[in-house]
């Protein structure tokens, strides 16, 4: 009981404060300049910041060099030579190759043979090429029919570096340019700012190793390996701790461990208010002065935590990925990259224009995850679905953009700057808007093979139809029955939109086996059934999907307990009913198959593609419409449990 109260009362964030009153008081507190300078080999130099400016100790080359094939000579005994009148030269008895010191000099009437990069011999002021002279094997000599200039093909010792200059600046990343240059000067070993190492953990008795089994409730641990990589990627160096649960001692212990050893400590999870999560208590007694920040006004990424525990900063995020890596590459990256010596990350912003509305809550500053799309009136930003829990938003994302704290949301229309991530990142080739379907993998991974981005956004049938009205993309992937026709998705089509035919599958009940409401009845026994038993819980789909249409004719205007729990995708039908969080839902029989579940079928369907007739001809538009008619793409749907179109 003192832990279910515990629980119900829930501590409450320190002082929520503004992102930029958070990022003042961090700065205050932890020194953002670059640590101490460490002496590393010069093959371990790849990627790390010059701490001092680096002298060349030579002249590189160290002597005066050939830089062509041919004959070293005094360029006076050229004067004058042509096609008529060549000039003879004895050749010396030395042939001056790579790292032979020369032993013979030139005198007036002599030449040497010498390679190139070999050392010019004394008396030589110039090099002729091996092309524009002609030997005489009769009496050891060469004929020249043009004249050198003296200098000519002579690369002079110090030409490249002098001795004593400065090559290299103080605070310059090394990469493999560098590393050639500091080779040639001769250095083995250069001072370089020292990598800040990052004690990395996790917290949670949800969170699982990836690559072990999961139990009922628990989650694999992505925040740990994201935060780790992104660590490497600001230049710092990683102390993978693991994954502590939530006991108190336990957490302790690692802290205490983490802060003795590091430079920073970054701890994934324990920052919101929930019974589980007691780092924020462990905090303000590890040492001052402890805590600076414990709740942001920003969505998402509230619950952040900043602390100082002596000399060492504590980062605790928030435990759901989109939150934690907000608040990572917002507030701690920074920090990071001064500790390792790098610059600030350049960010790159484009502007783009909301095609919808986007709802906010005031008194927050949001970032919102948006997918760019080329439209004919420019850049698109498609905000994607919300939630700090999802891993996806990233990866699906081509940046965001801010909805300020003043305001309650931004209008459709609105022009936002967004904020790309990473370097290089560019719209897809193809953006693909509307219902779910495993069979698209295929046809999505053809296309990768040879190059093509298609980027899939779920949000329904009639959302994707919607969208492409809009121009907002490529392509609208929906199947949609006509109820007075009886005929799938052509009837909904618009003016000017044209219809590539996908392919057919089943959609049915699914439930575990053996329940007893459903096991061996029709889908129609079977539904009234589950909705005369008030006990049986449902899994619905999103408004807008042609899964929910068939959903409502089986209900005919009822509600039974789970209608409202409507997820975008049949897999996740397919995960609540295998999982017992409901007894049945409707979804396609491949992914029930997938998932071990019983199957009633209800309905054969045609899944299509929609597009802008007028867009045909683009290239990316025409390699999937092409895709869809190959027979290879036809085995690959069949094998994975779908029909051809014409057969549904």
């Amino acid at each position: 009981m003192d832990l279910l109260a515990q629980a119900a009362r829930q501590e409450q964030f320190l002082t929520v404060v503004s992102r930029e009153e958070a990022i003042e008081r961090f700065r205050s507190a932890v020194p953002h300049a670059p640590l101490a300078a460490e002496t590393i080999p010069l093959g371990e130099a790849l990627g790390r910041v010059l701490a001092h400016d680096v002298a060349s100790p030579i002249d590189v080359p160290p002597f005066d060099r050939a830089l062509v094939d041919g004959f070293a000579l005094c360029a006076g005994d050229t004067e004058g030579a042509d096609e008529a009148q060549p000039r003879r030269l004895t050749l010396n008895r030395e042939i001056l190759a790579c790292g032979v010191a020369p032993a013979v000099a030139v005198t007036p009437g002599t030449a040497t043979p010498i390679a190139t990069g070999g050392v010019v011999p004394r008396g030589a002021d110039a090099v002729v090429m091996v092309e524009q002279t002609e030997f005489r094997a009769d009496s050891l000599a060469i004929d020249l029919v043009r004249p050198a200039r003296p200098g000519q093909f002579i690369g002079y010792a110090g030409s490249d570096m002098a001795s004593g200059e400065t090559v290299l600046r103080k605070g310059m990343l090394i990469t493999a340019r560098e590393i050639g240059m500091l080779a040639a000067c001769g250095l083995a070993v250069i001072d370089a700012v020292r990598r800040p190492r990052v004690a990395v953990l996790s917290t949670g008795d949800e969170l699982v190793a990836p690559g072990q089994p999961l139990k009922p409730g628990a989650i694999y641990d992505s925040n740990g390996l994201i935060v780790a990589a992104t660590v490497t990627e600001n230049g710092g160096s990683v102390w993978p701790l693991g994954i502590v649960r939530d006991d108190e001692i336990a957490l302790d212990k690692a802290l205490r461990t983490a802060i003795t050893d590091s430079d920073l400590v970054v701890l994934s999870g324990g920052t919101s208010k929930g019974a589980g999560d007691v780092s924020h208590r462990i905090l303000q007694r590890l040492g001052e002065p402890g805590i600076l920040v414990h709740g942001v006004a920003l969505k998402p990424g509230k619950p952040l935590c900043l602390a100082v525990a002596g000399k060492t900063p504590v980062v605790v995020l928030p435990g759901f990925p989109t939150s934690a890596m907000f608040t990572f590459h917002d507030i701690v990256v920074p920090l990071m990259r001064a500790m390792a010596g790098l610059p600030p990350r350049e960010e790159s912003t484009v502007t783009a224009v909301l095609p919808q509305r986007v709802f906010s809550e005031r008194g927050r500053t949001e970032f919102v995850m948006a997918a760019l799309a080329e439209t004919e009136d420019g850049l698109r930003a498609l905000p994607l679905p919300k939630g700090s829990g999802s891993v996806t938003a990233f990866s699906q994302a081509d940046g965001f953009f801010a909805v300020p704290a003043a305001r309650a949301g931004l209008e459709a229309g609105e022009t936002v700057s967004v904020t790309r991530l990473g370097a290089g990142v560019r719209p897809p080739d193809l953006t693909l808007i509307g219902s779910h379907c495993v069979g698209l993998d295929q046809v999505i991974g053809r296309l990768a093979e040879r190059g093509l981005r298609v980027r899939p956004i779920w949000v329904g049938s009639a959302g994707g139809l919607a969208a492409l009205d809009r121009g907002e993309c490529d392509l609208a992937a929906m199947h949609l029955l006509d109820a007075e026709t009886g005929v799938y998705n052509r009837p909904f089509l618009a003016p000017g939109m044209a219809l590539a035919e996908g392919w057919g599958r089943l959609q049915g009940i699914v439930f575990r086996p053996g329940h007893p409401l459903f096991e061996g009845r029709s889908p129609q026994i079977a539904v009234a059934a589950a909705l005369a038993e008030p006990a049986t819980v449902m899994v619905n789909r999103n408004t807008g999907s042609g899964t929910r249409a068939l959903v409502d004719g089986l209900l005919k205007g009822a509600r039974p307990s789970g209608f409202w729990n409507q997820p975008r995708s049949h897999n996740a039908v397919a995960a609540a009913v295998a999982q017992g969080r409901a007894d049945w839902g409707v979804a396609i029989a491949t992914v029930a198959r997938a998932y071990g579940l019983g199957f009633l079928p209800l309905a054969h369907e045609r899944y299509d593609f929609a597009y802008r007739a007028e867009n045909r001809g683009r290239p990316a538009l025409a390699a999937f419409l092409a895709c869809l008619r190959e027979p290879e793409t036809h085995i690959l749907l069949n094998e994975a449990g779908f029909l051809p179109a014409e057969a549904s």
